[in-house]
Formats: C-alpha cells, structure tokens, sequence
C-alpha cells in the first residue's frame, strides 16, 4: 500500500529494513504498523553548575512535555504533565504494558503511549541499539558543565517527546560539600541558586537546556 512522504520516512526510520515488508502486507493501513514501532528516546540536559557537585531527576516528581504525532506534520500535545513512577489505570482487558502518559490521536482508535524506563530497562532497551555509543542516564556532574549528558530514558509508541519544561520541583542538587536541595530546584527560567549555610557556600545552575534525541 502507499503512504505519504512524510508516514514513509517516520516508518522507515521507526521500522528500518522490515519497513517494506509491512507496506506490502499489512492489510489495516498506517495505524497497524504504528503499533509494532516502539521508539527509543533519551531526554538530555546540559548546563553549567557552580558549587554544585550533582544534579539529578527526581524519579518520584512529575514532569511536563510536549509531544506530536508522528504521523502528521501539525498535530501536537503541548505541556502534558505526569508522573515518572505512577502508571495510567487500564481495564483489565488491556493488552497495553503498563505506562505512564496515554492519548489518543484524533481518527485513531488505539491509544499511544510513553514509558520510562528504570535503570534496569534502560541497559536493556540500549544494548539492543548496536549503534549507540552514548552513555546510559545519570546524574549531572561538575565535571559536565556544558556538556550534554543523558537523565531519563522512555520508550514510546505513536508518539513524539519535543520538548521539556521545567516544573519546578523536579531536580535535586547536591552540592560540592554534600548538602542537598530537594525542594524549589525551579529551572524554568534557565537558571537557579541557593546558599549552603553548613558550608558557607553559594551553589547555583546557569544556562539550563534540554533537548529529545530519539536512540
């Protein structure tokens, strides 16, 4: 079957060689094709830290993105928010793994989804692309400043991860003397600093950025 220029490309980069054996046999068009692709993405952050000596996703916090539809050129989803550990609820007749973020592309019936990935699942799903060199996510370190470094690592089908927004609540910083920050870490604005009283020290984060690569 024939498909647009713009499905074709997302289809062979999401499906690689089997790509045209689903064109030629799949009976239900785009839609079934679509459910067999699960996409790698890795959310990365780069910034420069003073005094900081980490900087690390809270894995119970919520979290706010954008997201689009693979399939068309306009269709977005702009600052969904939720959480990195709950899942969505699903009816027991679900043949859905579990997640956490769900929609629904207008005309379509199946829903798609994100998951993220714990430590474990993230080795996993990265030894199986032969192609990536990168690191695994971790912390951000004073020895990254400036450099972009991977946090999170979610899998998604159906779906696109854009874009990132800070919330305010989702970073914890440690700073060069040990002394966490757990709350009101708020990077929205694209920097943040506090004090370390027990150590006499100012810590801050400047020039903050993210950036979705898919693996």
């Amino acid at each position: 079957r024939s498909f647009s220029n713009g499905v074709t490309a997302y289809l062979q980069y999401q499906l690689g060689p089997s790509f045209e054996q689903h064109r030629a046999t799949s009976p239900v068009g785009c839609e079934q094709v679509q459910v067999v692709a699960m996409v790698l993405f890795l959310l990365y952050v780069k910034a420069e830290l003073d005094g900081v000596g980490s900087l690390t996703l809270n894995r119970n916090a919520n979290i706010c993105i954008s997201v689009r539809n693979p399939m068309s050129d306009t269709e977005v989803r702009e600052k969904v928010a939720f959480n990195l550990r709950d899942q969505v609820e699903q009816d027991e007749s679900s043949r859905e793994p579990p997640h956490q973020f769900a929609l629904k592309w207008e005309g379509t019936k199946k829903s798609s989804t994100l998951i993220v990935l714990d430590e474990a699942a993230t080795k996993t799903a990265l030894k199986k692309k032969k192609k990536y060199k990168g690191e695994t996510p971790r912390p951000v370190t004073t020895d990254d400043s400036g450099s972009w470094v991977p946090i999170v690592a979610v899998e998604t089908r159906g779906l696109e991860p854009y874009a990132y927004h800070p919330l305010g609540n989702e970073f914890i910083v440690e700073s060069d003397q040990g002394t966490a920050f757990t709350e009101d870490v708020d990077l929205s604005e694209g920097d943040w600093a506090d004090y370390d009283e027990e150590h006499d020290a100012a810590v801050s984060i400047s020039d903050f950025e993210t950036k979705w690569e898919p693996v």
